[in-house]
C-alpha cells in the first residue's frame, strides 16, 4: 500500500515490537476524507450541550472530592504517611484535572456544542483555571491541526533535521542524558512552549503565546489574546490572594502539585502521539493535509484512557475530524480502521517503555538516501 509501508493489514490483537515500529505507508492514500467520513455513523458528529456538560460536572465533582479529602484528612496522618498521601493526591487530582483540560481543548475545536460563544466561554473559564491562555493556544493548536507533520509549518513537536541538532545532543544521547531530557520536557516543557515557543515551529522573530503582537497571531486574533492573558492573570491573582490568607504551602500543595501533573501529562500525551519511529514527516514537496493528519499515533494509557476522555487512544480520528465530540470518537475510530488499513497507527506499548524508546530512537529526522522520494523524513538516532 505504498513504499515503506506494510503489505497487508495486521491481524487484530497485540502487535509485536517489530510490527509497532515498522514504517506506515507514506504514499498518497487510496481513499479520501469524504470516504472516511462516510464510514462513520452520522450521530458521531452531533454535539450535545447536556452530554458535554455532563463531563464537566463529573470531573469537577471528582476534583472537589479529592480536594475535600486532602484538606480534611491528610493533616491527620503521621509523617511520613502524610507526605505519601500528598503525592497520591497530586497524581489523582492531576489526572482528573487533565480530563478538565481535555474538555477545554474540545471547546477550542468547537466540539463542545453547536454554539461558538458557549464553547469559548467554557473553554476560557476551564483553561484559565489551569493557567492556560485559552484563545492563544486555541489558534496555535488549530494551525497544528492544519499543518500536522509539516516540517515547515507544523506548530509543535517539530522534529529537528540532523544538520540542526545542537552540539550538546551527543552528550545527552545516553541513559542519564535521556532521563534528564525527559524530566525537563515533562516538568518545564509546557511553560517553555507557551513563553518561548520551545519545540514549536521556527519564526523570524521571538514568538510567545502571551504576546498579542507576536508572529503566531493575525490582526483579527490579537484582541482575544489579550482576553486570554487577562484570564491567566485573573486566576494568578486569585491564587496570590489565597497564598496571603492560607499560605504559600497551602496553594502549592492543593493546586501547584496537581498542576505539575496536568502539565506533564498534556506534554507527554502530545509528544507520544506525534513522535514515533513508524511515523513520517514531510517537507513542502510532499506534504498534504490528509497524509499529515494520518501521521499521528493512538496510544494506550490503560484506565487513564477513560479519565482523559479517550484523547489518548482516538487521536487519529480527532485529527481527521476535530469538531467531533470526544464521547463519539471511540465509535468513530472503530468505524474508520477498516478504511485506513495500514495508514492507521496504534501503539499499545506500555507508556514508560514507550517514553524510553522514543527518547532513544527519535533524535532527529532525515530522508532515506536510497529512496527517490526526498520529501519524506523519518526519525533516526545515529549522531
Amino acid at each position: 500500500m505504498g513504499a515503506g509501508g506494510r503489505m497487508s493489514v495486521p491481524p487484530e490483537g497485540k502487535k509485536s515490537d517489530r510490527d509497532v515500529i515498522r514504517r506506515v505507508p507514506y504514499s498518497k492514500p487510496p481513499f479520501t476524507v469524504g470516504e472516511i467520513k462516510k464510514a462513520i455513523p452520522p450521530h458521531c458528529f452531533r454535539r450535545s450541550v447536556l452530554h458535554s456538560f455532563s463531563y464537566v460536572v463529573y470531573d469537577l465533582i471528582i476534583a472537589f472530592l479529592f480536594y475535600y479529602l486532602a484538606t480534611n484528612y491528610i493533616h491527620l496522618l503521621p509523617q511520613p504517611l502524610s507526605y505519601l498521601a500528598w503525592l497520591v493526591y497530586w497524581i489523582c487530582q492531576g489526572c482528573v484535572l487533565t480530563g478538565v483540560w481535555v474538555v477545554a481543548h474540545e471547546c477550542g475545536h468547537h466540539a463542545f456544542s453547536d454554539y461558538q460563544w458557549l464553547d469559548d466561554t467554557v473553554g476560557l473559564v476551564l483553561h484559565s483555571a489551569l493557567l492556560v491562555p485559552y484563545f492563544s493556544w486555541k489558534y496555535s493548536h488549530r494551525r497544528h491541526h492544519s499543518n500536522t507533520a509539516s516540517l515547515e509549518r507544523d506548530e509543535v513537536f517539530v522534529p529537528k533535521l540532523k544538520s540542526s541538532v545542537g552540539w550538546y545532543s551527543k552528550y545527552l544521547n545516553n541513559p542519564p542524558g535521556r532521563i534528564l531530557t525527559v524530566v525537563i520536557t515533562l516538568t518545564l516543557g509546557w511553560p517553555l512552549y507557551l513563553m518561548f515557543n520551545v519545540s514549536g515551529r521556527h519564526y523570524d522573530r521571538f514568538a510567545c503565546h502571551y504576546d498579542p503582537y507576536g508572529p503566531i497571531y493575525s490582526d483579527r486574533e490579537r484582541l482575544q489574546i489579550y482576553l486570554s492573558d487577562a484570564g491567566v492573570l485573573g486566576v494568578s491573582y486569585v491564587l496570590y490572594r489565597f497564598a496571603l490568607v492560607k499560605g504559600l504551602a497551602w496553594v502549592l500543595c492543593l493546586y501547584g502539585g496537581p498542576l505539575l501533573i496536568v502539565n506533564g501529562f498534556l506534554v507527554l500525551i502530545t509528544w507520544l502521539q506525534h513522535t514515533h519511529p513508524a511515523l513520517p514527516h514531510y517537507d513542502s514537496s510532499e506534504w498534504d493535509w490528509l497524509r499529515g493528519a494520518l501521521a499521528t499515533c493512538d496510544r494506550d494509557y490503560g484506565i487513564l484512557n477513560k479519565v482523559f476522555h479517550n484523547i489518548t487512544d482516538t487521536h487519529v480520528a480527532h485529527h481527521l475530524f476535530s469538531t467531533m465530540p470526544h464521547y463519539h470518537a471511540m465509535e468513530a475510530t472503530k468505524a474508520i480502521k477498516p478504511i485506513l488499513g495500514d495508514y492507521y497507527q496504534c501503539d499499545a506499548t506500555p507508556v514508560l517503555r514507550a517514553i524510553w524508546r522514543e527518547a532513544k530512537e527519535c533524535i532527529y529526522v532525515e530522508n532515506d538516501e536510497s529512496d527517490q522520494t526526498k520529501g519524506v523524513f523519518w526519525y533516526k538516532n545515529k549522531l
